[in-house]
Order: structure tokens, then sequence, then C-alpha cells
């Protein structure tokens, strides 16, 4: 656990970078620091790691204060990542992942192996162990940097923003990447970021920083979104925190309807005269191939060979309701068709049943 109590920064001009910062940053969870420009958290982060000392107040890593721990020793047993990647640009890609490791004294042989499975563990190609730096894109760069953070298997590890530099495509790839590599190691993180969307992603807790490093609220994301705790945090939030709530809700609060669904063998005759006017065609397997407009069946054949509109689709089990929202408005029907793991829809979501959704999940904000 990291904690800061009552931690003050304040410079020789007189500017208070952090003040009187007191928060937790729990054992196993991602902690995001997040807030405007002159917030202090990237000071705050930089504290932790002895970058910066406090001018008041202590920092502590499992109850020891950080400032009775040797710079270069508490280092080695933190992780650290920055914005784009700051690798060592005269060395191998295998080389920049074992650096540490090579600092704590282990053979070349052990270090790197360590390296080629921290690569592979964060998606990149072992093909790319042998290449420099500038060999690669910016967000294989960034990977590489998360790798080389892991090498010494540290408890902590501190990232300031370290995917800002990359485009919104690659950027969250790698935001998924750190999910799942967090779902499979457990370790502590503090994480800096100002972008409001990339902080309830990530963060277990977030804490939003005002200007002069004052703590504004620290929740976890849902909490944060449904109850601000006054107007700076709420204007931070953004206008759209409703949508971004929606992120938090399950999406098993929307119902479905079954019989919107049909076989791609169905003759179209039998459809013609539904009052429903759109149908979802599945495969032989149950899988989603797309819309089909009754009005403009032919009166004979199959679905086979009607020409089929776009489909969204969202997991049921796995996704949130806003996942649903996004796959309604991307559908010509004007519905979503959720499916399970293996892509086979369970069912069809009607603008109906998710407005009747969206009444109860603000029905329990207002409660």
């Amino acid at each position: 656990m990291i904690t800061f109590d009552e931690v003050t920064k304040r410079y020789a001009d007189g500017t208070v970078a952090v003040d009187r910062l007191t928060l937790e940053a729990p054992t196993g969870e991602i902690t995001v620091f997040v807030g405007p420009s002159g917030c202090g958290k990237t000071t705050s982060l930089r504290m932790i790691n002895r970058m910066i000392d406090p001018s008041e107040g202590r920092v502590l890593l499992d109850g020891v204060d950080v400032t009775t721990i040797d710079p270069p020793t508490l280092r080695r047993g933190i992780g650290y990542v920055i914005q784009q990647a700051g690798l060592f640009p005269h060395r191998k890609i295998v080389d920049n992942v074992a650096t540490v490791p090579y600092l704590l004294g282990w053979d070349k042989k052990k270090a790197r192996d360590r390296a080629m499975e921290l690569l592979e563990r964060v998606g990149l190609d072992l093909k790319l162990a042998g290449r420099y730096p500038f060999q690669l894109s910016g967000g294989q760069q960034q990977r590489v940097g998360v790798a080389r953070a892991l090498a010494a298997d540290p408890p902590v590890l501190l990232m300031d923003e370290p995917f800002s530099a990359v485009d919104p495509v690659v950027r969250t790839s790698l935001q998924e990447e750190l999910l799942r590599l967090q779902a499979e190691l457990n370790k502590t993180i503090v994480f800096v970021t100002h972008d409001i969307d990339e902080a309830v992603k990530l963060g277990d807790r977030v804490a939003v920083l005002r200007v002069g490093g004052h703590l504004a609220q620290l929740d976890d994301p849902a909490t944060l979104l449904s109850r601000p705790a006054d107007d700076f945090v709420r204007e931070f939030l953004g206008r759209d925190r409703g949508i971004r709530r929606l992120s938090f809700v399950s999406g098993h609060e929307v119902g479905l309807r079954a019989d919107l669904t049909v076989p791609v063998s169905t003759e179209t005759a039998g459809l013609r005269d539904t009052a429903e006017p759109w149908l979802a065609v599945l495969d032989e397997d149950g899988r989603p191939l797309g819309w089909a407009r009754t009005d403009d069946l032919p009166a004979s054949g199959t679905l086979a060979g009607v020409p089929l509109a776009p489909y969204g689709t969202f997991d049921r089990g796995r996704d949130s309701l806003r996942a649903a929202l996004d796959a309604t408005l991307l559908s010509p029907s004007g519905c979503a068709i959720a499916v399970d793991d293996a892509g086979r829809a369970e069912g069809v979501v009607t603008r109906e049943a998710l407005s009747e959704a969206l009444d109860r999940v603000a029905g329990g904000a207002h409660a």
C-alpha cells in the first residue's frame, strides 16, 4: 500500500505544487491521479520513488517512509513508465527491457530470458527483440516501456501519462493490454493522466486533484460519476458523465426479445406479413449476419439471397449498458443484437427495452 500522509511540496519560490495531500493507493489496485495542468499529479507520483522529496508530510510504502530508503534501492523495486517510453536509443529492445535486472546483478542469460518472456507477455513479436527503439512504432515502444518496468517483478508500478503520445486506436489497445496484465499480475499501480475517460476506464480508484495539489475527491469510478463531490469535480467530469456512468452498469440490465431473430434458411414468404420492420438474420451456428428489412423481402426464396443491413452487437454477460447503447446507435434498425462469448445471438435489444433500462438506472441515481 502507498500512503500519502499530509504531504506538501513547496518550492523555493513559494509555489505550492501539492498541499497536504492525504490518500491511500491500495495494494493490488490501480489508483489514478487525474486533474488539470498544475494540480500536482505528476509531482505526487514522483514523490513515491523520490525523484522529488516532500517538503512536509510522509509518503509511506507498506508503512515505511520512502525518505528512509536509499533512492537507487527504492527505484529498483518500483517500475516506472513515462510518456514516449524513454527507451535507451543505443540499446537493442531486449537489453532495454533487461536494464533493471542487469543493475540488480542478474547474469546476462537470465536477464535476457526474462526480457523475452515479458516482450511476449505485453503482446510484442519476439522478432522485435533485436531491433533498436527507432525501428519500432510509438505503440510498440510504449509496450517495451511497460515490459521494462515489469522486468524485475516490482510490486509497485508508476505510470506517468504513458499513453498520451500515441493515437487513439493504439491508446485503446494499450489500455486494454494494461488491464489484461493487471488481471494477471495484481500490481499496485499509480497512474497519472489528464484524460477522465482513461481514468474511469483504468482506475479501481480515481483521485481528482484541483490546481495547487488539493484532493477534490477520491472514489471508485461509478461513485465518482454518479455522486461528484462538488462543482469543480462535476465540471471536470464533463457534461457526458451520465453516458460514462453507463460503462459501470451491466448489460444484464436490459431485456431481450428472442422473436426478432431468424435463421438464414428461413423462407421469405412467411416473413413478409410480420408487423416487425426489421429481423436479425443468423447463420447456421446462430451468429448474426445482418438486418433484413421486411418491407423489402422478395415473395419467394430464403433469406440467404437477401441484401442485409449492418448490425451492432454487444456481449450481454461481459459488456456494459453503454456498449448496448452504442450498438443500438450503430444499427439502422435501432436495435442491438446481444451475443454470448462465442458470438452466438442471445436475442435483440429494442429501443423500448433500452429506454426502460436507462429509466431504471436514472431512478437509481436519484434514489
